[in-house]
């Protein structure tokens, strides 16, 4: 079994599943899916993670990276607490946002690579958010990012169109075909279950962060 300093260590692939408490709506609207959005653009240079995929469900959000130097935990804890305490004085709320622990399945290198990206994207399809021709231009997963509707310098786009094609153009073309294919494949477990869980620091720690989120702890 991997000890707690190797999960939480640099340069490990993680596929991160955030849910809020009684699975209730995380983003009630667009300025709320754009303030988490730049919290996304604020910690992970800062946290030199390496973005791959992600995916913002009204009740779930799906990521998928590699840590970078401070590990998972540090990037989740200032991700979370800098859109809680954001969340909470647009809507007038006060305590937990999310539940106590996110779900962090650690992948292999290859292995589920592309499958995952595929997986993650067309999660907004699956969940009934948008239809499967409206996700190019849906900005609120790495999709769009992909396949060169939005521009978004956090996401690292050369690694994945690489395993699709030599050139951006031809792994955009590539990419294209593999996510069309994949809406009759259906949900595999593999990508969605089982892993190994983390927690995040709770409420009454993670309040210590809100000084220094100022960035994305605003609400719009």
């Amino acid at each position: 079994m991997l000890g707690t300093a190797r999960l939480n260590a640099a340069g490990v692939l993680h596929h991160v599943i955030i849910r809020r408490m009684e699975r209730k709506t995380i983003f009630r609207d667009n300025h709320d899916r754009d303030n988490f959005i730049e919290c996304l653009s604020f910690f992970l240079p800062e946290t030199q993670t390496i973005f791959y995929a992600w995916a913002l469900i009204p009740n779930h959000a799906h990521f998928f990276f590699r840590s970078g130097h401070s590990g998972i935990a540090a990037l989740m804890r200032r991700l979370l607490t800098g859109y809680a305490v954001s969340f909470n004085r647009k809507h007038r709320r006060s305590g937990q946002l999310f539940q106590n622990r996110y779900k962090s399945i650690i992948r292999q290198e290859d292995i589920y690579f592309k499958e995952l990206v595929r997986y993650i994207h067309l999660n907004p399809v699956r969940a009934r958010t948008i239809p499967f021709s409206d996700l190019d231009g849906y900005p609120y997963s790495g999709h769009s990012t992909l396949i060169g509707w939005q521009e978004r310098p956090w996401q690292n786009t050369a690694s994945v169109l690489g395993l699709f094609g030599n050139t951006p153009a031809t792994g955009r073309k590539s990419y294209a075909t593999f996510m069309k294919a994949g809406l009759v494949e259906g949900k595999r477990e593999s990508l969605s279950g089982g892993g190994l869980m983390r927690s995040y620091k709770g409420w009454t720690e993670t309040r210590r962060e809100e000084t220094s989120q100022k960035r994305c702890a605003h609400p719009r």
